[in-house]
């Protein structure tokens, strides 16, 4: 039996788009928002300030709405079905907010499993964002050797600390600082999960 646990990013990592500029196009304001994150991924912008820029420009959206679009965006099926079988050893780790990627999270079965940001909602709209991800907080926890899995800037310390580290370019450009650090990088999802189920 392995002995390593898996951690994935969410965005362009088990989905085929990015969350939030996904939506924020069918919003109208696809233009702000793709700025914040391309600039949070190449890391230009920190990614605390550019995450709380940009729920401040989804906080008048109603929190179902938002989790509707997002529970409607595209999974990589082959990498989503690997962590369906190996739900307890599998991990998402994601800036994004558990108010909106609920019904997404469902869809992999990983309630359980998924360290997120967290926010406080009333009538339907977002009041405060608590708490933001802190991947090496997440990281810091894992006592088994891990495998990580990731493509911006912001995975690039927890890619850097696993035992694993993989950046993953089928869905965007993976991030300089990733591949700076990324002990493999794969631009292939089926190359990907043929990876991974060698590590199990």
């Amino acid at each position: 039996m392995s002995r390593y646990i898996f951690l994935f990013d969410l965005d362009s990592t088990v989905t085929r788009q990015e969350i939030l500029p996904t939506i924020s196009k069918k919003l109208g304001m696809y233009e702000r928002m793709s700025s914040l994150t391309e600039s949070t991924m190449r890391g230009e912008i920190p990614f605390k300030q550019s995450f709380l820029q940009r729920v401040e420009l989804l906080k008048d959206i109603p929190v179902s709405e938002v989790r509707q679009m997002i529970g409607g965006i595209q999974l990589n099926e082959r990498l989503a079905d690997f962590i369906r079988r190996n739900q307890d050893r599998c991990h998402i780790v994601t800036g994004n907010l558990d108010v909106w990627i609920e019904e997404l999270v469902k869809k992999l079965g990983m309630e359980r499993n998924t360290f997120c940001s967290k926010a406080l909602v009333r009538e339907d709209r977002i009041q405060d964002v608590f708490s933001i991800v802190d991947k090496n907080a997440v990281i810091s926890q894992m006592v088994l050797p891990f495998v990580a899995v990731g493509d911006g800037n912001n995975d690039a310390e927890m890619i850097e600390a696993a035992e694993v580290g993989i950046g993953y370019g089928g869905v965007r450009n993976i991030a300089p600082a990733v591949l700076t650090c990324a002990s493999h990088a794969v631009y292939n999802e089926e190359k990907l999960v043929e990876f991974l189920e060698r590590l199990t």
